[in-house]
């Protein structure tokens, strides 16, 4: 491994953090860093939609506040595996997503989701992004 791949490696690693961070606190604008403008999002196995970014970015405003302010992603096992250009890579990440929601008696329950992401990285002018993301739930709790 070479000190560009490196390199492209620690920067896609930090785009996927300012993913989980951006969904965690609601400031669905970050999400701008991580997406191409043209990107695809499918998140239907949780229950969401698939379309383009333009507009995933608002439903998730509007839904994502069921959850509460408290979510928290945790990722793992990241797997980046470069096309041969190395201007495109093909990124799997592990997740866990614990929320509270509201329980329907003035108080709250946890809620759990675990699964993969996987996303098609371009190299753009701003740094990599994400052209495509599809959320593969694998496992789910509480609900």
């Amino acid at each position: 491994m070479d000190l560009a791949e490196l390199s492209d490696r620690t920067e896609i690693n930090e785009t996927l953090n300012r993913y989980t961070i951006a969904i965690d606190t609601g400031e669905f604008d970050r999400l701008d860093t991580v997406f191409t403008p043209d990107a695809q999002i499918d998140y239907t196995e949780s229950g969401g939609i698939a379309a383009g970014y333009a507009e995933v970015k608002p439903w998730l405003a509007e839904n994502l506040p069921a959850f509460s302010t408290k979510r928290m992603h945790t990722l793992g096992q990241v797997a980046i595996t470069f096309a041969n250009t190395r201007d495109e890579a093909r990124v799997t990440a592990y997740f866990h997503n614990p929320m509270l929601i509201a329980d329907g008696q003035g108080g709250e329950r946890l809620v759990e989701v675990g699964g993969i992401y996987h996303h098609t990285f371009v190299r753009a002018d701003a740094g990599w992004r994400s052209r495509r993301l599809h959320e593969q739930v694998v496992w789910t709790r509480g609900f």
